[in-house]
């Protein structure tokens, strides 16, 4: 660490899903950190001890982390100054239009411009729109300022944090060999494995990353509803050919692809490309149109506006409370108009995040038909004589609806 700061790191946005967890873990292997989030809220939980949303294995190393004084939360912009490094963790938003907005980290910087310095280095740690990076270091310029700019995407999957950011290659982008040399030192902390690309490659990567992984569970989408619409059990084919068959052992499921990142960043790759990226938003298509087929195909099978339809799961994904572009919403708002009432439950997500959630018992009792929306564990287990659409197959019975 340089003489000149009292902290190695400050992680501005640092209370959420990307900065927080990797806050703790630069503050485990040695560096001092500062996590700058605006919410009063969440930085009293951080300095209490408490993960403001679940990322399991988190807590107790950031508990860990505040006793060594290793680690404090700020809501005070001032704190941006006293660090070597600024680690951003602000992305780029995709309006109602499907436009992303270049300006929008930009603009996020100015109020904490005039505590940046010349001997910092400012790391842009989340999904980036293509050129944003550049961007960046020329309002920094404009401003006379001389802080190296780096784009070190972040690569972890929720719920894996503690686990990957130890373990999965990262990749270093700078315009700079010394700016290179300085974030590689930084994340070197965490990680063996260090990858160095362009900046410009660099936010592409990440694009690319999520898009086909986007993609992907699009294409399985797909075949689901084609095999559904002939009366055919997907996962059985699914099983079938994937069996000892390297060549389709990355085949996925069916269901909901959602989430703050896929969707987003495939619209953005979109946009980069001009709106010529006739893949990406036929993967939307189909991704965002799967809700409104399993309605239309219960439909077929029901009298939706006279029944009640129960939904298993309105986080985005798995053993999460993380409710951000879950695909579970959407279905909740097309049964609103279509079924005669709907009503949802989840384990994980809290009555402070959506109050209009009932317990599972209360689900299973009043419902006259059952989505999985979510493929809780919890769920694997429950018995009832009730209709259920399960497209994950949670319940081992095959996803045909």
């Amino acid at each position: 660490m340089s003489t000149n700061f009292e902290n190695d790191v400050v992680v501005i946005g640092g209370g959420g899903h990307v900065g927080l967890p990797l806050a703790i873990a630069l503050a485990d292997r040695g560096s001092r950190v500062v996590v700058y989030d605006l919410s009063e809220k969440a930085v009293a939980g951080i300095l209490a001890g408490r993960m403001p949303f679940s990322e399991p294995g988190a807590e107790p190393v950031l508990q860990k982390a505040l006793a060594d004084g290793m680690l404090t939360a700020s809501t005070d912009a001032a704190v941006v100054a006293t660090a070597e490094n600024v680690v951003v963790v602000i992305g780029t938003p995709v309006d109602e239009h499907l436009n992303p907005d270049p300006n929008a980290i930009p603009k996020a910087l100015e109020a904490c411009m005039p505590y940046f310095s010349d001997e910092q280095l400012l790391i842009l740690r989340s999904t980036v729109y293509p050129g944003v990076t550049a961007l960046v270091e020329r309002r920094l310029r404009e401003a006379g300022l001389g802080t190296e700019v780096a784009f070190c995407p972040e690569r972890i999957a929720e719920h894996k944090a503690m686990e990957e950011l130890f373990t999965l290659p990262q990749i270093v982008s700078s315009r700079t060999a010394t700016g290179r040399a300085r974030a590689a030192a930084l994340f070197g902390t965490l990680t063996e494995q260090i990858v160095h690309l362009e900046p410009e490659e660099a936010e592409l990567a990440k694009l690319f990353t999520n898009t086909w992984r986007y993609i992907k569970f699009a294409a399985a989408n797909q075949f689901y509803m084609m095999a559904n619409d002939r009366g055919l059990d997907f996962e059985k084919i699914r099983k079938g050919l994937t069996h000892d068959y390297p060549r389709a052992k990355d085949l996925p499921g069916p269901g909901f692809a959602a989430g703050p990142c896929l969707f987003k960043d495939t619209m953005q790759l979109a946009a980069f490309s001009d709106n010529k990226f006739a893949l990406g938003h036929s993967a939307m298509q189909v991704n965002e149109g799967l809700p409104l087929y399993i309605v239309t195909q219960l439909e077929k099978r029901f009298d939706l506006e006279n029944l009640t339809v129960g939904i298993l799961g309105m986080a985005f994904k798995a053993g999460s409370d993380d409710i951000r572009s879950s695909l579970s919403y959407k279905l909740r708002r097309v049964l609103k108009f279509r079924a005669k009432a709907v009503i949802g439950t989840d384990p994980h997500v809290t009555e402070e995040t959506d109050d209009t959630l009932l317990p599972l018992e209360s689900v299973l009792e009043k419902a006259d038909i059952l989505i999985v929306a979510t493929p809780h564990a919890e769920y694997r287990d429950i018995q009832t004589d009730k209709p259920v659409a399960d497209v994950w197959n949670l319940l081992g019975q095959g996803v045909l609806i």
